[in-house]
């Protein structure tokens, strides 16, 4: 096993900690960006001035009356940029926009004295537009021929004679839906400028490097003279990976423009409404499978909701058509992909980055092709399974397939699925109005930035003359869990107990030109950076203890605490770094680490993107009531695999909430905008906890059982980990097959369900009523499985 991977001597990793900052939680001492408010003296405050419009041309903006308000300080507007008015990084994003894009679009900003203030001020500006056409669909988007960024084709083999030669050829369209973050912290950032005119930017952010270098182009700045740092945050969930630059431009801006402190916290409001979701997707399939039901291939093409700019929507496109397949070898594939440009909020990042999305596809054929062929869902879905030597359509070795074979036998024996499945039969024939189902659904999702660039971190480390260590990273945290496990790497390096180190804050000033914390990788990089940096430092260390301790180096080894040799001799750390000090040893280290074995062709979009795959799968059993199509999940077991833990207790909470995300993304959480030809056309409806339902507490399995693959060491990775916080959210598909299940349940054998996504009660409702009446599906040529828009 590589260094890398290889673990010591009474490690600190792979122990059940609790979060480092658990209890500053549960007691509210933990501090979040606009905590910081109250410790900072004279700030101003900034409220946007939003059009109610989807789409318009900007005429004139007047602000006479909004600066006579009392306690407006000043309204900031295009005019005040001395840079680049723009806060994305493809100059598709004006920060002071001329044309209004979506309904809500801040088009300027008031400072006040006071948020009442602002908020007045910001009643009183006068904005005058010309109305626009709006494309507010995808299908609109579509048929207007409303298209950004490139378009990409995933392909392997010969689609169409494969598609004419195989026994059994379905065709079908699906339109699912997009999904709010709803972190719990909305979007905020607070920013000063020092005396010799360094900006200063507090800013809840998953990507501070990136916050910085908008910042810095907007204010005409060099980098360097811009700090940002992420204390922590309340949620991000991929909504603060690109998101926050413009808002912590708008307030860098206002305090360089008065020399006051700016703040700007977005309300649960203006947040839905401001800033994007997860793309919704249109997609539409021909498949084909061969007689015994095994797939043999598959054309599709994904259509992504952009919303009105580029954003991340090219990468978040490009993982979706790497992730159609999941866990299943397809002979022929054709996926081609293309992102719609329409006149709502530019959607983004978030958890699974358009995996999810591609998933989504694959296993909705399934479920819906499965009872057509004859062949249980469970069945079809293991016949399929990549195997060894297998590539995915895009060249990449499939390693170590064989892990989902044993996740997906070991969670049918520990989920007692045969007895279960049996007593399911059971209920289902004595109960008219209620039906249940089970499904197993499997996960394969690559870890790794898909721009191989971004696959790089930093880390600073200090030991002080006491022993104490303070450890600095790139990673920012956002109550996943990060943290805690940097603690504990730093800990297993440098062979001391994690009562010995501290974390700072994220800060640009302090590790430099970092990558955001997302695609699951933020363990993986901080993780290889902070390993760097300590064990540079511990090897110097090494050196001056076999020198107190009169043995080779090679003989030493500093572990609990102390330096030590075979024959027992040991001296303790404190006293090991105090005699570095007065020996003039250096004690601080700079780390860095870059993934190895990437490579990425986005052109041919081919190559090895990941640097590997983290398997999983979910077992899940629901209940469906057919007067309201209102259901249960009663109960959810998980078998995932996340290599050789570097924190069990973390991992098995991101995998519990990654998986009640995904289950809220699938059948709750429901998007809707204004689509009428009213004033509002393109208000968002859903934009507060009262319309847009997220998952709670009655909404959770009520019976959840998690447990880790054993002897899944992953070679290469720091410690043997793997990556946990985006793959669990797949797990969910799961509890959406078992829906469809029970829906099949009320109708007569062999017809296909079309489920909506999200499956809503209403949705699962409508479901039930075209099981009951329909009747078993006769085989065509090419049958038609079209769903509903």
């Amino acid at each position: 096993m590589s260094a890398l991977s290889e673990r010591p001597e009474s490690p600190s990793i792979g122990i059940a900690r609790p979060h480092e900052a658990a209890a500053a939680h549960v007691r509210g001492t933990a501090l979040y960006t606009d905590d910081l408010v109250a410790r900072t003296k004279d700030v101003l405050h900034a409220y946007p001035v939003q059009v109610p419009e989807a789409h318009a041309k900007v005429l004139a903006i007047r602000t006479e009356a909004a600066e006579a308000v009392p306690g407006v300080v000043r309204v900031l507007t295009a005019a005040d940029v001395p840079g680049v008015n723009d806060s994305g990084v493809h100059h598709d994003e004006p920060l002071f926009p001329s044309e209004v894009m979506f309904f809500g679009h801040a088009v300027c900003w008031v400072l006040g004295e006071t948020l009442e203030a602002a908020r007045l001020g910001a009643a009183a500006v006068e904005v005058d537009t010309e109305a626009l056409p709006s494309l507010v669909t995808v299908r609109e988007a579509i048929a207007a021929g409303s298209f950004q960024g490139e378009p990409r084709v995933v392909a392997r083999g010969d689609v169409d004679p494969a598609m004419a030669g195989s026994a059994h050829v379905f065709r079908g369209e699906f339109d699912f839906a997009g999904q709010e973050h709803f972190y719990l912290e909305t979007q905020c950032a607070l920013a000063h400028v020092d005396e010799s005119d360094q900006v200063f930017v507090q800013s809840s952010t998953q990507h501070p490097s990136e916050t910085q270098d908008i910042v810095a182009h907007v204010l005409g700045k060099h980098s360097h003279e811009v700090t940002v740092q992420s204390l922590r945050m309340g949620g991000g969930f991929g909504g603060k990976e690109w998101q926050p630059h413009g808002y912590a431009a708008v307030a860098a801006l206002g305090a360089t423009l008065t020399g006051r402190p700016v703040r700007l916290r977005l309300t649960r409001t203006q947040d839905m409404t401001m800033t994007g979701k997860r793309h919704g997707f249109h997609a539409e399939w021909s498949v084909g499978f061969d007689a015994d039901g095994k797939l043999q291939a598959l054309d599709v093409v994904l259509t992504a909701d952009g919303g009105w700019s580029l954003d991340l929507s090219e990468p978040v496109l490009a993982r979706a058509l790497c992730h159609v397949d999941n866990a299943y070898w397809i002979p022929h594939v054709r996926a081609m992909g293309r992102i719609a440009k329409t006149n709502k909020t530019s959607q983004t990042a978030f958890r699974g980055f358009g995996g999810p999305q591609g998933m989504l596809v694959i296993e909705d054929i399934l479920g819906r092709c499965a009872p057509l062929l004859g062949i249980d869902p469970t069945e079809m879905r293991r016949r399929n399974f990549y195997s060894e030597g297998q590539e995915t359509p895009y060249g990449m070795p499939v390693r170590h397939p064989e892990r989902i074979h044993r996740i997906w036998q070991q969670l049918l024996e520990s989920g007692d699925a045969e007895r279960r499945q049996a007593e399911i039969a059971a209920y289902n024939a004595k109960h008219a109005h209620s039906k249940r189902g089970l499904a197993i659904t499997p996960v394969k999702f690559g870890i790794s930035f898909n721009l191989t660039a971004f696959n790089q971190a930093g880390a600073l480390v200090h030991v002080y003359k006491d022993g104490s260590v303070l450890i600095n990273h790139g990673g920012t945290e956002m109550g996943q869990g990060l943290h805690t496990k940097m603690l504990q790497v730093a800990a297993t390096a440098l062979g001391v107990p994690p009562e010995k180190v501290r974390l700072a804050p994220t800060r640009t000033d302090k590790v430099p030109n970092t990558s955001a914390t997302a695609a699951s990788s933020g363990a993986d990089l901080n993780g290889g950076a902070v390993k760097n940096a300590c064990e540079q430092i511990r090897d110097r260390l090494l050196s001056v203890a076999a020198g107190k301790l009169g043995v080779p180096e090679s003989d030493v080894r500093i572990v609990r605490g102390a330096a030590r040799t075979p024959s027992g001799e040991e001296i303790g750390w404190d006293e090991l770094v105090h005699a570095a000090y007065f020996d003039r040893v250096h004690l601080s280290a700079a780390g860095y680490y870059r993934t190895e074995g990437l490579s990425w062709d986005s052109a041919t979009m081919s190559g090895t993107p990941f640097k590997y795959f983290a398997y999983g799968a979910a077992l899940a059993e629901v209940e469906v009531d057919d007067f309201t199509g209102a259901y249960r999940t009663r109960r959810v077991d998980i078998v995932h695999d996340v290599g050789d833990s570097l924190s069990p207790l973390i991992d098995i909470g991101q995998i519990e909430g990654g998986f009640v995300q995904g289950m809220g993304w699938l059948t709750l959480e429901d998007l809707r905008w204004d689509e009428s030809d009213r004033p509002t056309r393109g208000r968002l409806a859903t934009q507060a906890a009262s319309t847009y339902k997220l998952p709670s507490l009655s909404e959770m399995p009520e019976v959840f059982n998690v447990t880790l693959l054993t002897d899944a060491a992953e070679e290469g990775a720091v410690y043997g980990s793997k990556a946990v916080g985006e793959p669990p959210l797949m797990l969910a598909f799961a509890v959406r097959e078992a829906l469809r299940q029970a829906v099949e349940a009320f109708g007569e054998p062999g017809h296909s369900v079309d489920l909506a996504s999200p499956a809503t009660p209403e949705a699962v409702f409508w479901a039930i009523e075209r099981a009951v009446t329909a009747a078993p599906a006769v085989e065509a040529a090419v049958p038609d499985l079209v769903g509903q828009p």
